[in-house]
């Protein structure tokens, strides 16, 4: 019990101290404002220990370029909490999403016998038994692992991805602290509660759970590898799993040539265009065909093999969609290609969640929607950027208070990534010409008499079990009527602002109490003209502390900012 008590007060002192230092670093970039609207407590920096230069360097910083410092100094945890909220171009304004763009996940790398300690305890062998060589310096390093380049015992060259000692622990901490201040924008920042950047947080800590844990990185590597399975077109490397847990993965070495080394292609007589296509068509199959796709399809992620065939790496960030937001997602595209506004508007409002204040306009959505065609589409169609386009409809849905799911966003990152990465290979290449087969294809799956029949019959199974629990379901209703058991619930929203407004009032009226009874008490005593000594004991003592008690008020009440 006394281990426990010590314990949590280590995680307590351990809480309070990252978070002096998030906050310290905040006030360091400039962001006093902003702590100060959130609620964070005040830290106070000593004037004359600050660099001069560095404070001078920093002054000289826009406010974007100070976010993504700010982040980076922070650590891993923000690195990746700033790259999340880059995608979210309803939160921020467009120059803060450009900046944390160019938040990259590179650290220094850390010494190679730390990793070794983790690699014998996840294997429970020396590293000697199970790798015959192994480079000490890595291929890479990340905030939550490094790679290095080894081979088997049985002969086979791989590449050893190891999590860093301590990562797992220290993102905890950091996702509660986030946890917390984003409760405090929520309530203090206006408009930004519809947004709910505590969903963006969570957000984050599925994410960071998936990638912390590199069997689901495995398995998705597997998954990926049998959507791909009669495909020539691509390459999937192997996982060893017996050298491979989840902090440590084993993986075939792909001695390639990565895909924005255009010289190197050049010098092995690959065809860019070609690999361009490819490239496109593998991730089109990926989001339109099954759902399941690579979620970070950037260049160092892809390599070229001979004969034009990609490889993709790191499967530890994937997206998923079911077959319903897919064929939604056509429709809204397939609109857009028409220049259907009201076509673009169901499929909008189909994808999307209403913020507290219910749906939108529609007439309004529609002409936002109809404007934002007429700004885009009566142009050339090579000057049409895809990634682009959505992005803008996407922003126009946070205009008109609407939430989209976060699979759309990752969606959306690795096509705007995607075309990209395919324009560098071939500058007049058009994603949207090549996307739109992969969309007729999806259009035309829910014509076909199987599909039709399967939904049918899945309608027919659904209205059967409803048709046979309903007798059930109402009898257990009337039952609990007749007991007294039945519970109606209701939830009012938009009331904070009321609520907080009554307790100020409420507040300031205890104010004005606790102060005029502290000037009576003062004036009869002063009227009284006694000598400390004739006062009643019982009576000072009294008084001092009813006044120790209305201080002690005023401080919680200042302390809460409610007055």
């Amino acid at each position: 019990m006394t281990f426990s008590r010590f314990r949590k007060l280590g995680r307590t002192l351990q809480h309070a101290q990252r978070f002096r230092q998030i906050v310290s670093v905040f006030l360091k970039y400039g962001f006093h404002d902003l702590t100060t609207k959130i609620g964070l407590p005040r830290v106070r920096r000593i004037p004359f220990l600050q660099d001069r230069e560095e404070q001078s360097a920093i002054s000289a910083m826009s406010q974007p370029e100070r976010l993504r410092r700010a982040c980076e100094e922070l650590g891993p945890t923000f690195v990746k909490l700033g790259q999340l909220f880059a995608s979210r171009t309803q939160l921020l304004p467009k120059e803060f999403t450009d900046e944390l763009s160019k938040l990259q996940d590179e650290v220094e790398p850390i010494s190679f016998d730390q990793l070794a300690a983790v690699i014998e305890k996840e294997l429970d062998a020396p590293v000697a038994t199970i790798f015959q060589t192994i480079e000490r310096k890595p291929l890479g390093a990340a905030s939550i692992a490094q790679v290095h380049q080894a081979v088997l015992r049985t002969g086979e060259p791989v590449v050893v991805k190891v999590q860093r000692p301590g990562i797992a622990q220290n993102a905890a901490l950091d996702l509660e602290i986030m946890q917390q201040i984003a409760r405090m924008a929520e309530r203090h920042l206006e408009g930004w509660a519809i947004h709910r950047p505590t969903g963006v947080v969570d957000e984050l800590a599925r994410s960071l759970e998936k990638e912390l844990d590199f069997s689901r990185e495995a398995a998705h590597l597997e998954r990926f590898a049998w959507q791909f399975e009669e495909d020539e077109t691509i390459y999937i490397p192997k996982v060893y799993y017996a050298a491979s847990t989840g902090r440590v993965l084993t993986m075939e070495f792909i001695d390639a040539i990565k895909v924005s080394s255009l010289e190197k292609l050049a010098a092995a007589q690959l065809d860019r265009k070609e690999i361009a296509v490819r490239i496109a068509d593998l991730v089109m199959k990926q989001i339109f065909e099954h759902g399941f796709f690579h979620a970070d399809p950037h260049p160092g992620n892809i390599h070229i093999l001979p004969g034009n065939r990609i490889c993709f790496l790191d499967f530890g960030l994937m997206g998923f969609l079911d077959n319903r937001t897919r064929e939604t997602f056509v429709d809204l595209v397939w609109g857009i290609a028409r220049r259907n506004e009201v076509s673009v508007t169901n499929a909008l409002l189909k994808l999307a969640e209403p913020g507290s204040e219910g749906e939108p306009s529609r007439e309004g959505l529609e002409s936002d929607i109809a404007d934002f065609m007429h700004q885009h589409f009566y142009r050339p169609v090579g000057e049409l950027k895809f990634g682009k386009l959505v992005t803008e409809l996407f922003e126009l849905t946070a205009k008109n208070r609407l939430r989209l799911p976060p699979d759309l966003f990752i969606m959306l990152k690795a096509l705007s990534l995607t075309e990209e990465l395919v324009r560098h290979l071939n500058p007049a290449h058009n994603l949207v010409e090549q996307a739109e087969p992969f969309m007729r294809k999806a259009r035309m799956a829910r014509l076909r008499p199987e599909r039709f029949a399967g939904s049918v019959l899945e309608f027919g199974r659904d209205f059967s079990d409803l048709a046979r629990d309903l007798p059930a379901e109402l009898r257990r209703i009337i039952s609990q009527i007749k007991t007294g058991d039945a519970r109606i619930n209701f939830q009012h929203r938009g009331l904070e602002p009321a609520i907080i407004s009554a307790e100020r009032v409420s507040n300031r009226i205890s104010y004005s109490l606790v102060l005029a009874s502290l000037i009576i008490g003062s004036a009869l005593i002063v009227h009284a003209k006694l000598d400390l000594a004739e006062i009643p004991i019982l009576g000072l003592i009294g008084f001092i502390l009813s006044a120790l008690m209305a201080f002690g008020l005023l401080i919680s009440i200042v302390r809460h900012g409610r007055m």
